[in-house]
């Protein structure tokens, strides 16, 4: 394992332990009464988080994401003619649910391979259509005297007050048997997700492999229903993924911390709708994510909007340091006296009010000594250092003008970088001796 991979691990391990710390820590702050509904909600949303997690890292990896919106909106009329077939039985619902959204992912492969259509202009004809029709059937069937049909607009936003013991057991089945799959087929989701182009070349059946993967997805998406519904379900389809990817570059480990932010979501979403009576649970549940998506962007290494600023302006001071350290040797050099100082002044009209910083800077690091009337003088070590900075800027200076009429090696020129280590000796030799 990589030196990088072990410090992703770790942090995956870092948030692992966070996102457990979390759960108790709102139940105490927020003096929550915990009861039954309460925790089979919280573990339903979990068990749901984990499973839209682990899947959607794929969608967005294909750049699929409004696949989930496509597809929960499709599931609309097959919740409604489902009820019109077989009557209220949850069972039932979801069956038509997935069958609705199955053939929203044929038709859209359809849409795709015989018209000249883009995917997401498909997805999005679908997203429409289905919707439509299910916002038509849902009307008719609410104009009828049926008392049967009360609550089944709720499959719109969801309504996780109504989950029960055996629908947790239900989705914790069903997403295990989903990731039975996922692990079987591992190697050859991962090809047609980077690469499919090869995966192609190379014999695997694709279109199978994407109709499985889709069909994956329609799983989750059913499993949600009754829980974020059709509208919020994209939301924990793709918002734990999208935070995932802000943390690593790795597949396993993003969907290790999909799964994680999911169950975060889900759980954290039913815990603070106990906070007060009539809270929705699958609004909830979508705030917490996307609360974990902006806290990825804003605070994940590497990616991270803050880390980003921190290492610019890291940047930005190490470079004004090397350019004071470069000013100080060439006054020292035109009085031809390598301890001749430089006033501070002069260096701040040179480099602006980053010239103080970057003084600072050098003095800690031994590079500098500091007079006594804002004067700077180079140290042995900073004299070194200026020689070696100056000796690397006219080497990339003879590389540019004069690296091709002497057939030296071709390599991309950046000052910032040492030349003797991209030059062989005999190259660097060949530079030494030029007038």
């Amino acid at each position: 394992m990589s030196l990088a991979g072990g410090r992703n691990w770790r942090t995956v391990a870092a948030l692992l332990a966070l996102s457990l710390a979390v759960i108790p820590l709102s139940l105490a702050l927020g003096n929550i009464r915990v009861d039954y509904t309460l925790v089979t909600v919280a573990a339903g949303g979990a068990v749901l988080g984990i499973v839209c997690g682990v899947l959607g890292s794929f969608a967005v990896l294909r750049q699929q994401s409004l696949l989930g919106d496509a597809l929960s909106h499709a599931a609309l009329p097959g919740v409604a003619l489902a009820f019109l077939l077989a009557g209220r039985e949850l069972g039932w619902l979801l069956l038509g649910a997935g069958i609705a959204s199955w053939l929203g992912v044929l038709l859209i492969n359809s849409l795709v391979r015989r018209t000249r259509l883009k995917q997401d202009a498909a997805m999005g004809v679908v997203l429409a259509a289905f919707f439509a029709l299910g916002i038509t059937l849902l009307t008719y069937i609410q104009s009828r005297n049926d008392a049967s049909q009360a609550g089944l607009d709720q499959f719109i936003f969801g309504q996780a007050a109504a989950i029960r013991r055996q629908d947790v057991v239900l989705i914790s089945a069903l997403g295990l048997a989903a990731f039975l799959v996922l692990i079987a087929l591992w190697k050859e989701f991962k090809l047609i997700t980077f690469d499919p182009a090869f995966a192609q070349a190379n014999g695997f059946p694709l279109r199978l492999l994407d109709v499985t993967l889709s069909t994956l997805i329609v799983i989750a998406i059913v499993l949600g229903l009754q829980l974020a519904g059709v509208v919020l379900m994209v939301g924990l389809l793709i918002a734990p993924a999208v935070a995932a990817r802000q943390w690593t570059r790795q597949l396993d480990q993003m969907l290790v911390l999909a799964g994680i932010f999911g169950g975060l979501a889900g759980a954290g979403g039913a815990i603070f709708s106990g906070l007060q009576q009539g809270l929705p649970t699958g609004p909830l549940i979508i705030v917490v994510a996307v609360a974990i998506v902006a806290l990825s962007i804003a605070l994940a290494p590497e990616r991270g909007l803050l880390w980003r600023a921190w290492r610019q302006r890291r940047d930005r001071q190490r470079f004004a340091a090397q350019q004071v350290l470069q000013d100080i040797h060439r006054h020292a050099t035109q009085h031809q006296d390598p301890r001749y100082p430089a006033p501070g002044g002069m260096l701040v009209a040179l480099r602006g009010p980053l010239a103080r910083p970057a003084l600072r800077q050098l003095q800690r690091e031994g590079l500098l000594q500091a007079g006594a009337d804002d004067d700077w003088t180079l140290s042995e070590r900073g004299l070194e250092r200026a020689q070696a900075a100056a000796r690397n800027q006219l080497l990339w200076e003879r590389y540019r003008q004069f690296g091709e009429e002497l057939g030296l090696p071709a390599v991309t020129v950046d000052p910032q970088q040492p030349i003797d280590r991209l030059l062989p000796a005999a190259a660097l030799a060949r530079l030494e001796t030029l007038d």
